[in-house]
């Protein structure tokens, strides 16, 4: 008896934790069932013959919304080329409607609905020991000879401790993500998501959790992400992991959690500060800054508590925070959503995703959305179309400002040049929107760019933006809001001289591109250096016989000409680390010494 146990992953650097769960919870049954995992990436006839050449008797995938596709197209022919494999699925995508999906895919005998580690273990059992009774395996709904469904009743929440640890070994993992959950369950009630439909929130021991975080750490693994769906629900539990990873930190490993910030109190706020850079990064779902979206979605979070957190945690400087917003949620229109963004955009977060809605089958919003008018793709991913609040215009203008944040935001490459530039629109979520019009009328969106043309792309943009503007005479009043200090120091940007203001754009650019490599080519939009060489060259002497600004083993014995390769000196006529003014302002590019997350070398300025 040959059992397949089958994941089907996004992309290469993704595990599928549920199926090593599966295997690890089999017990003394682990060796009758093979393991393999795919990507969608993968030709799918690739896989077909992979599968076919396995031979499996029995053959089980684990579905989801980004793989189900994938896995019909595979079923089909399964169906044909192994008639009388067991074909069995588990997984979210196949846990609701379950009768109506067996229906429409006659060649799959049944399904495992909901936490399948048990589930699965009966299964193997009965096809091993060949005493297999579908009707006694609770969690199934499966097809009886007759052809009849049948619907076993659902099974009872497993203990979480009760769960063998899903990792062997990781010789298979390498440079590949490793995913762990310490809960199951969640306590709040979102109504596009399929996990608050499980209320009970189980925790793992910490004894056992700690255990096996110990595991990750001397095994050196660079990243853990943690499944639990709101890490930071239960005060003792995350407080006792954060402690313990601080702790055994071994330098190298990084925890990701996914937090409702509003949640976090002083004493997880303080510990948070003393982390490692690099540590810990956090995952926190705003989805919206509209109250009355919020309460449509059953979100009763604290905004303000949310945002002040989000922020103390920014200015820490330690802690990658990702930032999440959905677009397509009731009573959100195009101009809420905007203000939406700009309220998260101010809490400058290192990653800020923009999601479209997803209308999952069990999802409380799922029987909801001809209430809002939520008009969805009948195929998976089921994202959102238009709404009553949103058109198909609006949601394919929304996308251009996505695929703009990712390209310029997210990727940390352009984060001068962007703060310079927000100065010239009325809010930055505009900025992209301009940004996102440009790339359409230019035809930019159809092709393939290198990092250099999106510089130059940025440059034809904010110029051709210019030319406009000096004769818009709503740019000419400076909207500019209260007289904080931000707002002031945008207001001297605006008013800066024509020429004043694209010297200073092109300088942004520089340091943007030095600040993420060590240039061998000098960037066209550059100025000349010539007529500080001499004292660049003394900057380096000096630097060579006593280390003031270059510290660290590295440098330690570091000649003149070696210091001068390693590093990249350049002279701006601007303060670009600073608010714009125009001030000559010597800058030290350190690329022995750079960010964790963005990858950025160390700049300091200096004297010459």
């Amino acid at each position: 008896m040959k059992i397949l146990l089958t994941a089907i992953n996004a992309k290469y650097i993704h595990s599928n934790l549920a199926v090593y769960s599966l295997k690890a919870n089999l017990r003394e049954l682990k060796r009758n069932v093979t393991l393999k995992e795919y990507t969608i990436n993968h030709q799918r006839e690739y896989v077909l013959q992979s599968i076919f050449k396995e031979k499996p008797d029995v053959i089980v995938f684990s579905c989801y919304i980004w793989n189900i596709e994938f896995i019909n197209g595979i079923l089909r022919d399964l169906g044909r080329l192994l008639p009388d494999t067991h074909i069995w699925l588990g997984g979210p995508e196949v846990s609701y409607q379950t009768e109506e999906y067996l229906r429409c895919h006659e060649n799959v005998l049944g399904v495992m609905r909901g936490e399948g580690e048990e589930t699965f273990y009966e299964l193997v059992k009965g096809y091993v020991e060949n005493s297999l009774d579908l009707s006694k395996i609770c969690g199934l709904t499966y097809r009886k000879d007759s052809g009849d469904i049948c619907h076993n009743p659902d099974r009872s929440l497993l203990d979480m401790d009760e769960l063998e640890f899903a990792y062997e070994d990781l010789k298979d993992f390498e440079n590949r993500i490793i995913y762990y959950e310490s809960s199951r369950g969640c306590p709040y009630s979102c109504a596009y998501c399929l996990s608050s439909l499980d209320k009970t929130v189980r925790f793992r021991s910490l004894e056992k959790v700690k255990k096996e975080l110990q595991f990750f750490l001397d095994n050196k693994v660079p990243q853990v992400k943690f499944v639990d769906r709101t890490f930071n629900c239960k005060r003792s539990h995350t407080m006792g992991i954060l402690e313990y990873i601080k702790e055994h930190d071994n330098g190298v490993t990084n925890f990701h959690f996914e937090v409702s910030a509003d949640l976090l109190n002083e004493e997880e706020l303080k510990l948070l500060e003393t982390l490692r850079e690099g540590l810990v990064q956090l995952e926190i779902g705003v989805q919206s800054a509209n109250p009355k979206t919020l309460k449509a979605i059953h979100r009763f979070a604290d905004f303000e508590t949310l945002k002040s957190n989000v922020i103390r945690v920014k200015r820490a400087g330690n802690i990658h925070e990702h930032l999440d917003l959905i677009a397509g949620l009731p009573y959100e229109d195009y101009n809420s959503f905007g203000r939406s963004f700009d309220v998260v955009y101010a809490m400058e977060p290192e990653e800020l995703q923009l999601g479209f809605l997803k209308v999952l089958k069990g999802a409380y919003l799922y029987p909801d959305t001809g209430k809002y008018g939520i008009c969805y793709s009948d195929t998976p991913p089921y994202e959102v179309l238009y709404t009553n609040h949103l058109s198909y215009e609006e949601m394919i203008r929304l996308k251009q400002i996505e695929e703009m944040v990712e390209i310029y935001y997210n990727s940390r490459q352009f984060e001068c040049t962007l703060r310079f530039m927000e100065a010239f629109f009325e809010t930055p979520f505009r900025m992209y929107e301009a940004l996102g019009d440009y790339y359409e009328t230019q035809g930019f969106f159809s092709l393939s760019h290198s990092r250099m043309k999106r510089y130059e792309i940025l440059k034809q943009f904010f110029f051709s933006k210019m030319e406009h503007l000096e004769n818009d005479k709503r740019h000419e009043e400076g909207k500019t809001g209260e007289n904080t200090e931000d707002n002031l120091k945008k207001k001297r940007r605006k008013e800066m001289p024509k020429e004043d203001r694209e010297a200073c754009f092109l300088e942004c650019l520089v340091y943007d591109l030095y600040i993420r490599e060590n240039l061998k080519n000098v960037p066209p939009f550059s100025k000349n250096q010539e007529r500080y060489k001499e004292k660049i060259r003394t900057f380096y002497r000096k630097e060579a016989l006593k280390k003031q600004y270059l510290i660290g083993e590295t440098y330690d014995t570091t000649q003149e000409k070696q210091l001068y390769r390693m590093t990249h000196f350049e002279v701006f006529q601007y303060n670009i680390l600073g608010d714009f003014e125009k001030k000559e302002t010597p800058v030290l590019f350190d690329y022995e010494h750079r960010s964790r997350w963005s990858h950025q070398a160390k700049t300091i300025e200096v004297s010459l």
